[in-house]
């Protein structure tokens, strides 16, 4: 099985509603689908999500980045040659780590295929059945609270709810939702840098006085600051979930050392694919924090691989974020997932198992 070549295309689609958060406003899903062929004819394809405000990425850098390391694998062999080819992504370029997952999602995806085995059974995993939460955009409280209510009666348990724009709206806001749904939905919060220390103390410890323990507040402050984490950490009852702080193993390490954060937030587009992202998750599993697997605004392949990725580590496989797919409109291919909802079960097809028109 040796690469003869590297191709990507856009894939585009339309979202249900609008997605909102404090850094950015989407409307339409655009990212970059990887083929990656071989000599025998088999086919590896990956995926990865421009973010600008988070990665630093664009579809134009993204395809630059490929072009750049595809003539550095070209040749290679997916069976003996495995280890040299994530090498060689990762030591031929620095950063681009969209670019770099991409690569890596259609390389497991021939990996995997090439033992005969999907590819969670490949990295290690069992388990087949997941439950992920729904992202609640942020708006007005009125419009949250009936996105809320909407995502409960199509199933849902776990609400992610977007905060960040305004303190005061942002207590209303997690008030005025926990009032509305039942007492047994969970909450998790994330406000995506968009408070300061001081303000996610006061609006953390506010929101605590009513008795509201969400499941987590997610990356409440500047990724940079891993000191005002720990400062926020030692203040709050609600866990503390590290997201942009996490690209590297490095990153992950100094905060795991210094104990800044309850939980890590693991997205293969942050830290450049599967190879990372194991790594990352077991440096946790040795400090005993969990973490959750999340994910960009990616289609379908994208999220197929983060699930059989989480399959493989015990210490994820209770906190998934892979939403992404439940917010478009359609959905133009399938994988090795069955999206039901709230609901995601992985079959035995090898590899990824993609196909469909795209």
């Amino acid at each position: 099985m040796k690469i003869i070549s590297i191709s990507t295309k856009i894939f585009r689609s339309k979202l249900a509603t609008p997605f909102k958060t404090a850094l950015r406003r989407v409307d339409n899903l655009e990212d970059i689908i990887l083929t990656i062929e071989c000599d025998d004819e088999t086919i590896g394809y990956g995926e990865g999500a421009p973010t600008p405000v988070i990665t630093g990425e664009t579809i134009g850098t993204m395809n630059e980045a490929i072009s750049y390391l595809s003539p550095m694998i070209i040749g290679l062999s997916i069976v003996d040659d495995f280890d040299e080819i994530i090498k060689r992504i990762h030591n031929g370029l620095l950063h681009n780590t969209t670019a770099k997952s991409a690569l890596e999602i259609a390389l497991y995806d021939l990996k995997s295929k090439s033992t005969k085995q999907p590819l969670y059974s490949y990295l290690g995993g069992t388990k087949t059945s997941f439950e992920t939460d729904i992202t609640i955009s942020i708006n007005e409280p009125d419009t949250m609270i009936k996105d809320s209510l909407n995502a409960i009666s199509n199933g849902y348990n776990i609400l992610k709810i977007k905060l960040g724009n305004n303190k005061q709206k942002d207590i209303d806001r997690v008030l005025a939702i926990h009032n509305a749904i039942p007492s047994h939905t969970k909450l998790r919060l994330d406000a995506n840098q968009g408070w300061s220390v001081e303000e996610s103390v006061e609006i953390m410890q506010t929101i605590e006085k009513y008795g509201i323990i969400a499941e987590c507040i997610e990356q409440p402050i500047k990724a940079d600051d891993i000191k005002g984490l720990l400062f926020i950490k030692e203040r709050i009852m609600t866990p503390l979930l590290a997201d942009e702080a996490v690209f590297s193993i490095n990153d992950a390490r100094t905060i795991l050392e210094i104990g800044a954060a309850d939980c890590l937030n693991i997205k293969l587009a942050k830290c450049g694919g599967i190879s990372n992202a194991m790594k990352i998750a077991d440096l946790a599993m040795e400090y005993n924090v969990k973490c959750m697997i999340g994910c960009m605004l990616e289609g379908p392949i994208g999220i197929a691989t983060a699930l059989h990725f989480a399959s493989s580590k015990s210490n994820i496989i209770s906190m998934i974020d892979l939403d992404a797919v439940a917010l478009l409109q359609s959905q133009p291919l399938k994988t090795t997932i069955e999206f039901n909802g709230k609901d995601m079960i992985l079959s035995d097809k090898f590899g990824l198992g993609i196909s469909g028109d795209f």
